[in-house]
């Protein structure tokens, strides 16, 4: 299913990028934008994680990293390959997985969880973002953050052609298409962003990581350790585009009101209901 999504998300941005284009400059300015889209879709294919990576300052580290220790023991209990381990340089606690595929995945978590946290509880948060390889979310995940950001490009550059446009009449046409662009496309291409990444997905990696570790109640004291720390500061390196990857929404604290229906990450109260629920049906 993720796979459909992620070739959906693929198709939409071009026919996105080729509409605007004809509406700028005809079949050439289409045929441009089908090239560029393209190229974009390619990049975000096979750079896209490198490129997350980078935006939050992640250091790889090895064998001699505690971290490190803990992710190969979960690969092993979830028979996948071993993820690449990064460290992100800051206090803020959060967690996040990258990745074309389960061969060719990264993890990465900051130095403020293992401050935090202690090891059953970094276990959880580390299995929950397994379980987002396991299930071959991280794809999906990387080509949505780098569709948010050509969206946020596009809305850009026609919200700058709408406002120069209006300054010559036989630019007017242009402008009123770029505002049109700016305030209709954009909005229903962020909306699409958001029901690409499923609430969904953040319960079933929480189930599939409690299981995991056969400790839900380890994840849920990780998560509302992490989801109060947010609420006082934002990761830094987050962007809107980037925030569904995280464990725990990096801007908690500051988004509140008709934005939270539209989050892709579920109330953490509620996630902590279940990860009790389920530590009850396994422990009784």
């Amino acid at each position: 299913m993720n796979r459909l999504k992620t070739v959906f998300l693929m198709t939409l941005l071009a026919v996105i990028m080729m509409a605007i284009g004809r509406a700028f400059g005809g079949v050439h300015g289409m045929t441009v934008m089908l090239i560029l889209a393209t190229g974009m879709n390619f990049f975000s294919y096979w750079f896209s994680d490198s490129i997350v990576l980078r935006m939050y300052h992640c250091q790889p580290v090895g064998p001699e990293h505690r971290l490190y220790h803990i992710v190969e023991d979960l690969a092993q209990r979830a028979e996948l390959p071993m993820p690449k381990v990064y460290i992100m340089p800051t206090e803020v606690p959060n967690a996040f997985a990258t990745g074309r595929n389960p061969s060719h995945a990264a993890i990465a978590a900051t130095e403020g969880i293992l401050d935090m946290l202690d090891d059953e509880e970094i276990r959880g948060v580390l299995a929950h973002e397994m379980s987002h390889i396991l299930h071959r979310d991280i794809l999906l995940s990387t080509v949505v953050a780098t569709f948010a950001s050509v969206i946020s490009w596009i809305a850009n550059i026609a919200q700058w052609a709408a406002i120069f446009g209006r300054g010559n009449d036989d630019d007017d046409n242009g402008g009123i298409v770029g505002l049109l662009v700016t305030i209709i496309i954009a909005p229903i291409a962020a909306t699409i962003i958001q029901l690409g990444i499923s609430r969904t997905r953040e319960y079933m990696a929480d189930e599939e990581g409690g299981r995991m570790i056969d400790d839900p109640l380890a994840l849920a004291r990780a998560l509302a350790k992490i989801d109060n720390y947010a609420h006082y500061q934002v990761l830094p390196g987050a962007s809107k585009t980037t925030a569904h990857m995280c464990i725990i929404n990096p801007f908690s604290g500051i988004q509140s009101g008709l934005a939270n229906l539209f989050s892709t990450h579920p109330p953490t109260e509620k996630r902590i209901e279940r990860l009790k629920e389920l530590d009850y049906e396994l422990h009784g």
